[in-house]
């Protein structure tokens, strides 16, 4: 009975797959809002400004930021959480697929969330004038809060690993 149980709930790590194929899926989703905010980028070109090129950039920007996120949790939590991909010998294979762990993942999404916080935040600083003074500072706060929690995971991190090398270290007795 035992083993059953123990086979069935390593089995069910499969229910996971159909989210991250969900999330391959949503990829589509943000290629056609990049493509309709490039589209109407190009509409604008005859009268842009300079705003507005930085702006409709910083918007490309943000979208493939997001898309590289979206990326880096379907292959990490793909192969931590469900199965390996055999893709070992694909020419393509980012160097960093299956050498990302949890602690690895959790960095990763800071960061980008981070950098996405800050590009956005970019964006507010560059169109000021549309943002009431309130609404920036909550905004430089909820950026601040990335930032420090980022700061603080990653210390978290090497607290655990450095926790973890003593440990090894330290003499049996």
């Amino acid at each position: 009975m035992e083993h059953l149980i123990e086979r069935s709930l390593f089995a069910s790590r499969w229910l996971m797959a159909p989210m991250y194929v969900g999330l391959s899926l949503s990829l589509l989703l943000l290629l056609w809002v990049f493509g309709l905010e490039f589209w109407h980028l190009l509409q604008i070109l005859p009268v842009m400004k300079v705003n507005d090129a930085v702006l409709g950039v910083l918007a490309l920007i943000d979208l493939s930021l997001a898309a590289n996120l979206l990326l880096i949790v379907i292959f990490s939590g793909y192969e931590n959480f469900v199965s390996r991909m055999n893709l070992s010998e694909h020419e393509d294979r980012p160097e960093w697929q299956g050498e990302v762990d949890f602690s690895g993942l959790k960095l990763k999404l800071v960061a980008s969330i981070v950098a996405i916080s800050g590009i956005h935040l970019l964006k507010v600083f560059m169109d000021v004038g549309k943002y009431a003074p309130d609404q920036i500072r909550w905004m430089v706060v909820i950026h601040l809060v990335f930032v420090v929690s980022g700061v603080l995971l990653a210390a978290m991190d090497w607290i655990s690993n450095h926790g973890k090398g003593l440990k090894k270290r330290a003499p049996k007795a």
